[in-house]
């Protein structure tokens, strides 16, 4: 029995209940290649397992800090471009970000102090990243459209779930055992379960009624409206450019 608060279903036929096998079902992705990182617990390991279970040819990778998002995803880039030309089929490229992503910092990404343990709050620093997976994907979606390629870029937010994060922050931990603590239907209201949290991942990876669509925020397998923060393109150019720098130094030093 489903317990789940919001079970009222969107423009996409799914709802914050569905599950990825659910929003999945009847779906062929043979001759699909996905890499799913951080794959070895929780929604990515979920993830990886239903997209297998559609036919789906899954790499699974761990990430590490010389190997982020950014990092893989330019890495990746050209091979995916020649591909998506030669295939004639659409490539897609999503970030897993948060609702978090709305409390970052007043001034969104703090340049000047990426680096610096000084006024360092491990909960604003999530969100910030959070908030640089939905700019990255919007300035990818801009640039691959600029370059005529058929590869889509979304952000998704997989929902308030228990994952491995909640170990590394003692905020995380409280915020999970109050919601726990709460009796019966009310704590199974405000958490998802890990199939649950995997379904809008899945949605944007697989359905056709995501074909084309690029530059969109996901949440509950339909769009959604980000912060402010995330639209800005300003930000984002900031962001990409120290990263580029960053990525460059990555490279030099494997060298």
């Amino acid at each position: 029995m489903k317990l789940w608060l919001f079970n009222r279903k969107g423009p996409s036929g799914f709802s914050a209940s569905s599950t990825a096998e659910e929003v999945t079902d009847g779906i062929d992705g043979s001759g699909l290649t996905a890499i799913v990182t951080g794959a070895t617990s929780g929604i990515g390991t979920e993830t990886a397992r239903v997209l297998a279970l559609r036919g789906v040819h899954v790499v699974m990778g761990v990430r590490d800090i010389a190997a982020g998002h950014f990092l893989l995803t330019n890495l990746l880039l050209d091979t995916m471009k020649k591909t998506a030309r030669k295939s004639g089929g659409e490539g897609r490229i999503i970030n897993v970000s948060s609702e978090g992503h709305r409390l970052a910092y007043h001034e969104g990404i703090r340049f000047d102090k990426i680096n610096d343990p000084s006024g360092y709050n491990g909960f604003r620093a999530y969100s910030q990243s959070k908030l640089a997976n939905i700019l990255h994907a919007n300035e990818l979606a801009r640039r691959l459209k600029e370059d005529g390629v058929d590869i889509t870029a979304n952000s998704v937010h997989p929902g308030a779930i228990a994952t491995n994060i909640i170990r590394h922050n003692s905020l995380f931990r409280s915020m999970n055992t109050i919601l726990h603590a709460l009796p019966g239907i009310a704590g199974k209201c405000l958490l998802k379960n890990v199939q649950q949290g995997t379904a809008t991942t899945c949605y944007v990876a697989l359905h056709p009624q995501v074909k084309g669509k690029s530059g969109f925020y996901f949440s509950d397998s339909k769009v959604a409206q980000p912060s402010s923060q995330a639209l800005n393109v300003e930000i984002f150019l900031l962001l990409y450019n120290c990263k580029m720098q960053t990525m460059l130094l990555i490279k030099l030093d494997l060298a």
